[in-house]
């Protein structure tokens, strides 16, 4: 199979000037705005938007509306396609599905979430929906009446979470119960 390099050029273009793309089938939940935002923060732009030139001239998107809106004074890494719009709009319609086939090793998730920190409340709440979502830390259904009473002396700090005895961990900030087991 012959595979042809559709990307004719790099650059950096201020957010303002792209153009959003009217076809655009993905919605951005404030979760993923506010988790974006912090990424921005603590690591800045670390990858590049996908556009192609329209037959006007302009830059219209592929990938990476909400990092233009999140940023519209910002000058953006830009990958520019000779994209036919007919094939802006396939890719489009498809670039996000074929990302979100990967499956989880949850051997590797677990151990890299165990490396990552980050400041942003926003993207440790994404983190550990993550982890949720992929079988890691799952915590046991507890009533109220099974709740412990948190240590007076804890055995071990985890991070934020005190380890009780029971092998439960309780969150200082929300005092929420969770099993990281």
């Amino acid at each position: 199979m012959k595979i042809r390099d559709r990307i004719i050029e790099f650059r950096r273009v201020p957010a303002g000037e792209l153009q959003p793309n009217p076809r655009n089938w993905r919605t951005h939940p404030k979760a993923q705005q506010e988790a974006l935002r912090g990424v921005l923060a603590e690591i800045g732009y670390a990858g590049a938007v996908l556009a192609f030139k329209t037959p006007e001239g302009g830059l219209m998107l592929i990938d990476g509306h909400l990092r233009a809106e999140t940023t519209p004074e910002a000058l953006i890494p830009t990958l520019v396609t000779d994209l036919t719009p007919e094939e802006a709009n396939l890719l489009l319609a498809s670039y996000d599905p074929l990302a979100a086939m990967a499956e989880a090793d949850k051997g590797k998730l677990d151990a890299l979430l165990k490396d990552v920190q980050t400041g942003s409340e926003s993207l440790q709440e994404m983190l550990a929906e993550l982890a949720k979502e992929s079988g890691l830390y799952a915590t046991p259904e507890i009533t109220e009446d099974e709740i412990p009473e948190p240590p007076v002396d804890p055995v071990t700090k985890a991070g934020d979470l005190w380890v009780m005895p029971t092998g439960l961990t309780q969150c200082p900030k929300c005092k929420k119960i969770h099993n990281l087991k």
